[in-house]
């Protein structure tokens, strides 16, 4: 077995996976590495034309990882790996290459296209070796490779396709399927190393690594040093060249057989003598350093375009979010939907406020993409609404964010105006902000005015409303006949899901204040598998069903009082009962996405949560995750099973 000498001379070293892939993290820990998880950054756009052979993509795509992890290490993270793994896993069918499906119709596309055909599945793997240098720079040798397995789907008929891809598991797949799990029904046989089919090539990468730290050493090569090595590219072993060898020989180096240019290998090797300058700059150790008068350096470049567009677009962030709030207040898109084509004093005369006021929020919503003008022969703009205006802002649309975005302006904006107390102080500025005492969540709503509890009531709606068919469709939950929707507000969720799955009843518990105003929320073609429950589910026995839905509920509450509902679901329950999660789900390294991260801002008791850390919490009250899915919607979803 080549990986047990292997381990001993990994030994500890700081070895990193650049991947949150379950299945590699599965992998390789059941191989016996110990490793960290750093996901990489790195944007997956290269150019697939450019490439000659679909596996060239995958590695280069796996060494395009692997280095932003070990240039990012050292500055962001304060340490420096010893080695660092990347890699990227394609299926290619008729010399295209196939990634994760966007959405179901792409799954299909997908997996029709592999349907009684053999494919490829290919591996890119690269292995950065890092060396630090005594002058706190370092030194980065590359060794990349590639694993390809040949794979024969059976005939599929469209009734398992679809059953297939309505799981959801095809939706975070390379080429649409998991084989390791349900999408092993769609296989008829596999030519090859089946882990490189789940995700990485496991004995390929145990020989690699046997060469890197098993190899015979000479008498003339000195042991420190560290071994250039690269992969010829044809699936044979690397080729080797020591920088040991005479002063006055010129070492070559190659990167999948092709020999590289000085400038290549000079980016490898210096990738962080910029980062390690600006890490430096933030160390507090150099707090004399930085009062010395500051020197422009002269050899730096003018600032980027992109750049200065981003910094003003983060700076005029509020500029924009407050054109939205008022143009919305003041029914704008309301307005323009009913009577298209009004100029600024129209709608001026219409709103009752000044010319000039609504001209410039008529331009700024133009600039915002959220109106149209168009010259009329008056010379005076005429102002109408765009598709997404249309879609979204109108308070009667379907998929209306109205209610969302009004509870943003009057709860929200204000919290935030206080932005840098709450950092100092760790806590929430309702006070602040409303000269009263922060309540909590939905009791804080439903125990003020009537005014209030609709306000918030249509923000929740909203998106719900936004939100409820993603969700809903998430899953395959035809095991399940009942369900109950805990916080489920005015059923706009509850009805996605009975709409979603005929065989479905819903309960919608929520408090007795919630109930009673539901019927400003009814839709016009209600069904009868919709019922409300009122109580308090900290506090109240909950309804029975096989499933529970907790949807924008965990993230609101502190970490005691989850607990609680966690533990009442769970004694509610029996062994396959299922809970479906929906929550914005952060990335595993904090990343993004970013809407989680900026609501914490608001310093309510509750926390944002990656899936993994969602995941585990669930798996403290005795339920198994079982699919997770990252949506383009507001909302992501998980589903766990009792176990």
């Amino acid at each position: 077995m080549v990986l047990n000498p292997v381990i001993s001379k990994l030994s500890g070293k700081l070895v990193v996976l650049a991947s949150s892939s379950p299945s590699r993290l599965e992998i390789l820990r059941n191989a016996g590495l110990r490793f960290e998880v750093v996901p990489s950054w790195f944007k997956e756009t290269l150019d697939k034309g450019l490439f000659k052979a679909p596996h060239e993509y995958a590695v280069e795509t796996a060494k395009q990882k692997a280095l932003e992890v070990a240039r990012r290490m050292p500055v962001k993270h304060r340490k420096t790996p010893d080695i660092v793994i990347g890699a990227d896993t394609i299926v290619t069918v008729n010399g295209m290459i196939l990634e994760k499906p966007v959405n179901k119709h792409d799954a299909y596309r997908m997996l029709s296209s592999l349907s009684g055909k053999e494919h490829s599945v290919y591996t890119g793997v690269a292995i950065i070796v890092c060396h630090e240098k005594e002058n706190e720079e370092v030194d980065y040798q590359l060794m990349d490779f590639y694993e390809e397995t040949k794979v024969k789907f059976a005939d599929l008929s469209e009734d398992m396709l679809w059953e297939y891809i309505n799981s959801g598991e095809p939706m975070d797949k390379a080429g649409g399927y998991g084989i390791q799990a349900l999408g092993g029904m769609l296989v008829e046989s596999v030519h090859g190393d089946f882990l490189n089919v789940v995700g990485f090539p496991l004995n390929h990468f145990c020989k690699q690594l046997d060469l890197i730290y098993n190899r015979p050493t000479s008498s003339s090569e000195e042991e420190s040093e560290p071994v250039h090595l690269s992969h010829n590219g044809s699936g044979g072993q690397p080729t080797m060249s020591s920088p040991s060898a005479s002063p006055a020989h010129k070492v070559k180096k190659t990167i999948n057989g092709s020999e590289a240019s000085e400038e290549s290998w000079t980016l490898i090797n210096s990738l962080s003598k910029h980062d390690d300058r600006e890490a430096e700059l933030h160390d507090s150790d150099n707090a004399t350093r930085k009062q010395q008068p500051f020197v422009p350096d002269e050899t730096e470049c003018a600032p980027k375009k992109e750049d200065l567009e981003q910094i003003t677009k983060l700076m005029d962030g509020f500029k924009a979010s407050k054109a939205l709030f008022t143009a919305s207040k003041l029914s704008v898109f309301d307005l323009l939907h009913d009577k298209p084509g009004l100029d600024a004093a129209q709608v001026a005369h219409e709103l009752k406020a000044s010319v000039k006021g609504t001209q410039c929020l008529l331009e700024a919503c133009v600039s915002l993409g959220l109106l149209k003008s168009k010259e009329r022969t008056s010379q005076k703009p005429a102002y109408e609404n765009t598709e997404l205006a249309t879609h979204y802002l109108r308070s009667d649309a379907r998929f209306s964010l109205h209610g969302f975005i009004q509870h943003c302006n009057d709860t929200v904006w204000p919290l935030f105006s206080h932005l840098d107390s709450a950092v100092q102080e760790g806590a929430t500025q309702h006070e602040r902000a409303f000269s009263k005492k922060a309540k909590d969540n939905f009791q804080g709503a439903c125990s003020s005015s009537r005014e209030v509890k609709l306000r918030f009531m249509k923000a929740m709606h909203s998106i719900a409303s936004v939100t409820g068919e993603t969700v809903a469709t998430a899953f395959d939950l035809s095991s399940f006949k009942t369900a109950c929707d805990l916080g489920g507000c005015t059923g706009a969720m509850a009805y996605e899901f009975t709409k979603a799955h005929p065989g479905l009843s819903v309960t919608v518990f929520d408090l007795p204040t919630v109930v009673e105003m539901r019927e400003h929320f009814q839709p016009r073609h209600a069904n009868n598998r919709v019922s409300f429950a009122s109580g308090d589910f900290f506090k109240d026995e909950l309804p029975k069903a096989d499933l529970y839905i907790l949807a924008r509920i965990l993230h609101d509450w502190p970490e005691e009082k989850v607990h609680i509902l966690l533990s009442k679901i769970a004694d509610a329950c029996t062994s396959g009962c299922g809970l479906l999660l929906s929550e914005i789900f952060l990335d595993e390294d904090r990343v993004g996405p970013s809407r989680g991260l900026l609501q914490a801002l608001s310093m309510s008791e509750g926390k944002q949560r990656s899936a993994s850390e969602y995941s585990l919490l669930l798996k403290s009250h005795g339920f198994i995750t079982t699919h997770t899915r990252h949506t383009d919607n507001l909302l992501d979803a998980m589903l766990c099973i009792k176990a």
